[in-house]
């Protein structure tokens, strides 16, 4: 498969990606949009600054101008292309992928986001050709330090309330190096932290928190520590995931549930924006809040997109990313984080009473499964679902019955934009009626794939 995905580049190291291919990158996505000047962040990868020099050589050679941040999450690559005078810029990361592998998250001026359909597949196309010449007079390279700054940033979404006990995993990764710029201005917080130290080799597990086994490190920290919470952040920190105090993980669209309560506090009858996989409480805790809930499809662009055009103060994905409009409309597992902590020091309840109540329904999670013909598949779905309400929003989905019906349910089925695969999401008012419908499904679909 092509390093040059629906939402950024990512590849292996050496063999998919390397100086010399990140060279051509960062000139074509230069001359792409004509961009006088570009900010570019990097993980902690131990390939990250050889990429990085590169991406900046190419940018040069454009006679693009280059504000190198150096070490940097991607939330803190947007808020520095955000609040920095630029065309644009990128981090140079992987996000929760091994160290093997490395890639660039690419974004214009305001942080808005470069994907297959505004850019990254015309930059695949440049770099097949020869390397430009570079310009009579290549562009300046800058160097900054937003570290403190991004800490203040992300601080200023805290609201005071009753002090708390977390227990956290960066996995390693990027949180590590931005959450002591943020912890010691959280006044009444204590910490209980694991694998803080950035490492590009991930030498105590996977930086991707939504893998079960990954939160097992934070469930047992929380329960030995007697912390209110726990978090883990992917590699890059753009993405965070939650269990509450007894360990029990916390999914992410009830996160989504739980976090719109303190942002429709703050601005009433805002727009939300949900992702179409997430359980129909999101939608139901919306509404009750006062809030305007958008329904959208699954990526990251699509969330940003939507919440710019339609306003909205708070985005939240199945995948573990948050969106903040105070944010450049961008996601952040810093911002989540505090977030987070804002809602349970609001309220007098521990973090499993207040999710109590949003574990309502009956949720499959996301079922992956290996499928040669894809498009044939969704539409033998959509014959044999033929009287359920139907829409292709993002593949199929299908849906029998309302919220306050006795029964209702509904599935989507989808392509993964980044990997050979279909995905299934179903939820339903019981858990007979999901188990039901689960095996169902799944004698269509075939056996899932891990």
């Amino acid at each position: 498969m092509s390093i040059f995905k629906a939402y950024d580049i990512r590849g292996k190291v050496p063999s998919e990606l390397d100086p010399v291919l990140a060279q051509k990158i960062g000139t074509s996505f230069a001359r792409l949009i004509r961009a006088k000047r570009l900010v570019v962040g990097r993980d902690m990868r131990t390939h990250s600054p050889e990429i990085s020099r590169a991406v900046i050589e190419g940018m040069r050679d454009a006679g693009c101008d280059v504000l190198d941040i150096g070490l940097s999450s991607t939330p803190m690559a947007y808020f520095a292309i955000g609040s920095q005078t630029c065309d644009g810029g990128l981090n140079v990361t992987a996000s929760h992928n091994p160290g093997i592998y490395n890639g660039m998250k690419l974004c214009l001026s305001g942080a808005r986001p470069v994907s297959a359909k505004n850019g990254i597949l015309d930059i695949e196309r440049m770099c097949k050709d020869a390397y430009p010449a570079p310009v009579a007079q290549r562009g300046r390279l800058e160097q900054a330090d937003l570290l403190a700054a991004y800490g203040a940033h992300v601080a200023s979404f805290a609201r005071p309330g009753r002090a708390l006990h977390v227990a956290i995993d960066a996995a390693n990764g990027m949180a590590g190096h931005t959450l002591p710029a943020i912890l010691p201005r959280l006044k009444g917080l204590r910490t209980t932290s694991l694998y803080m130290e950035p490492d590009g080799t991930f030498p105590n597990h996977e930086a991707n928190p939504l893998k079960e086994e990954n939160l097992d490190p934070v469930r047992k920290l929380v329960q030995s520590s007697g912390a209110d919470l726990g978090v883990s952040f992917d590699g890059d920190a753009d993405r965070c995931c939650f269990v509450d105090e007894t360990g029990r993980t916390v999914s992410n669209d009830l996160m989504t549930a739980l976090l719109v309560r303190g942002e429709l506090a703050r601005k009433p009858g805002a727009p939300i924006v949900y992702d179409l996989r997430s359980s129909w409480v999101v939608k139901e805790e919306i509404l009750r809040a006062g809030g305007r809930p958008i329904r959208d499809r699954v990526g990251h662009s699509f969330i940003k997109a939507t919440m710019r055009e339609h306003g909205a103060v708070f985005g939240g994905e199945l995948s573990g990313h948050f969106y903040f409009a105070d944010h450049f409309t961008s996601d952040s597992g810093e911002i989540a984080f505090v977030s987070a902590l804002n809602t349970l020091a609001a309220s007098p309840r521990r973090f499993s009473e207040e999710v109590m109540g949003l574990r309502r329904y009956h949720h499959t999670g996301e079922i992956n499964f290996h499928v040669e013909d894809k498009a044939a598949l969704q539409a033998e779905l959509k014959r044999r679902y033929a009287q359920g309400r139907q829409d292709e929003l993002d593949g199929i989905t299908v849906e029998f019955g309302d919220l306050g019906d006795a029964q209702w349910w509904w599935f989507n089925v989808r392509a993964s934009n980044t990997e050979p695969l279909l995905r299934l999401n179903l939820e339903a008012s019981s858990r007979p009626l999901m188990e039901a419908k689960r095996a169902e499904l799944l004698a269509i679909l075939g056996e899932p794939h891990d």
